[in-house]
């Protein structure tokens, strides 16, 4: 029953080994200047029989960065420090995606040079503090874009996914979900705008992220391009008032036409299936399920490839632990366990030193 999740697949012309995908997880150790080390090559290397890596959330501008030691990808140094990064995973035969993460109001200014403050839609404080350099602090007002700073922050990721391209990587994946920037333009209490941006419109609502995902597939093709997004998530203080269903149903109807790699779309409840399959019957193109599931997210979760509810399945929290994660499914287990106290920032404990079966 579950043998199709080992089997190679074409994700949009690009042949994957198998069906199971290394989700996004921030993992905080990138170096200064937010410039990918040896260290993140030796980890994203050893995770490489993945049918498809999908990267820790990358900033694509400066004022984009949400937390310490998060990667970037608008500097010729974190340029060069991806293609060390996507050397290893190709040398290794792996497909790696940059997830392109701007983190709009979560963030703080003392993470930002030169005096920036965190962005967003609208002068809205989320709830909740953030952790930085001087320990646990609030979050802070951020600064409403203007709509021509819209349309500037709709370039900065095309920039990024052309400097993606640049780097090595086999294609971006739009952070459209958590809580960041593009969520809480889809939100109701993120985004408070009157203007084309925001309102009651659904239209104006999904403007963002619509107009985000054309420019990227302009600038590197639809087949390299993909976007995550995550229906009725709380995470980071978003509300989502109204018919989400239509608001999502509408976003996919929109991204529909353009050709992308995939749709990658992030459970939060297990009463919230129906709707992703409404989701994926909406989308023609590869669709890429991180789902909720009864016990842990383990081979007991493959039928879903199997009964056709996803084309590929994203493991998260498992895969950090187990490098080897596609061999250990195959053979349902043994698994290292997460270590959650190393999760962000530190150093190859909790990231690179989890052992393989084979060791």
């Amino acid at each position: 029953m579950t043998s199709t999740a080992f089997e190679p697949y074409d994700l949009a012309g690009t042949t994957l080994a198998n069906r199971i995908a290394m989700a996004p997880m921030t993992r905080s150790r990138a170096g200064q200047g937010g410039v990918p080390t040896e260290l993140v090559a030796e980890y994203y290397a050893q995770r490489a029989s993945a049918g498809l890596i999908i990267t820790e959330g990358v900033q694509p501008s400066v004022v984009g960065q949400g937390y310490p030691f998060t990667p970037g990808l608008h500097s010729e140094e974190q340029l060069a420090g991806w293609r060390k990064v996507t050397d290893a995973v190709h040398a290794d035969g792996g497909v790696i995606f940059a997830q392109l993460m701007h983190s709009g109001r979560i963030g703080h200014p003392s993470l930002l040079p030169d005096g920036l403050t965190p962005v967003g839609p609208s002068a809205v404080t989320p709830a909740g503090r953030l952790f930085t350099g001087e320990g646990l602090v609030d979050f802070t007002e951020p600064r409403a874009l203007t709509g021509d700073e819209v349309r500037e922050t709709v370039r900065d990721y095309a920039r990024a996914a052309r400097n993606a391209i640049d780097a090595g990587f086999d294609g971006v994946e739009l952070h459209g979900a958590n809580g960041y920037l593009i969520h809480q333009f889809l939100s109701s209490n993120a985004n408070l705008r009157t203007d084309e941006w925001g309102g009651d419109s659904v239209e104006n609502r999904i403007r963002f992220a619509v107009e985000t995902v054309k420019a990227v597939v302009a600038e590197i093709g639809g087949s390299r391009t993909a976007i995550r997004v995550s229906p009725g998530n709380p995470l980071n203080d978003i509300t989502e008032d109204g018919d989400v269903q239509e608001v999502y149903a509408a976003l996919v109807d929109a991204i529909e036409p353009l050709g992308l790699a995939y749709l990658h779309t992030t459970e939060i409840a297990p009463e919230h299936r129906e709707f992703t399959k409404a989701l994926r019957a909406g989308f023609s193109g590869t669709f890429v399920l991180n789902p909720v599931t009864d016990g842990p997210t383990d081979h007991r979760s493959l039928g879903l490839l199997a009964d056709g509810s996803a084309d590929l399945l994203a493991f998260g929290a498992l895969f950090l632990a187990n490098p080897d994660l596609p061999a250990r499914l195959a053979t349902e287990g043994p698994y290292n366990t997460p270590d959650r106290a190393t999760f962000f920032g530190g150093t190859e404990k909790g990231y690179t030193d989890y052992p393989a079966l084979n060791k």
